[in-house]
């Protein structure tokens, strides 16, 4: 396999509508797609009848140059410590999902715990393509969109 041509890592931190539309769609469009729910009590007894496997540790996830990370819940108070630990591991691209009108928690959590804001930056927000996303469904699309279009050298539509 070329370098562009190899397989991505899509990593959905919390169990979450987003997270199980990321592992539906994703698997489909040649992603390899972990579930990472720090809380194993959310864990219990959720189906991924579409989803390679979920776990509980980010660091478990083997993240890469390859693996893409995504939080797909801006309210959850982990947020900070994960991105810190996703920042400081190997991962290609990281982002949080969040209405682009407002700085999300992310910032002042990061903030907090001491991170830089070279690295704070390396954080995107808002994430997918600019389609007018509400639903867990069409943010999933527009994320994995965004994705694909990166994948593959094109520039998508971020424009926000």
């Amino acid at each position: 396999m070329t370098e562009e041509m190899s397989p991505r890592r899509l990593v959905a931190v919390f169990a979450s509508p987003t997270a199980e539309m990321l592992a539906r769609f994703g698997v489909e469009l040649g992603f390899h797609v972990v579930v990472v729910e720090p809380d194993p009590a959310r864990l219990v007894g959720t189906p991924r009848p579409h989803g390679d496997r979920a776990v509980s540790d980010l660091w478990a996830a083997e993240a890469d140059d390859h693996t893409d990370i995504l939080l797909t819940d801006h309210h959850r108070p982990e947020i900070g410590t994960l991105l810190r630990e996703a920042l400081a591991g190997k991962s290609r691209w990281i982002g949080i999902v969040g209405n682009p009108r407002h700085e999300g928690p992310h910032v002042a959590a990061l903030r907090e715990l001491g991170v830089p804001a070279e690295e704070i930056a390396r954080v995107h927000r808002p994430v997918g393509l600019n389609i007018g996303s509400r639903t867990p469904a069409e943010i999933a699309v527009a994320v994995l969109a965004g994705l694909v279009a990166d994948r593959n050298g094109r520039p998508g539509g971020f424009d926000f």
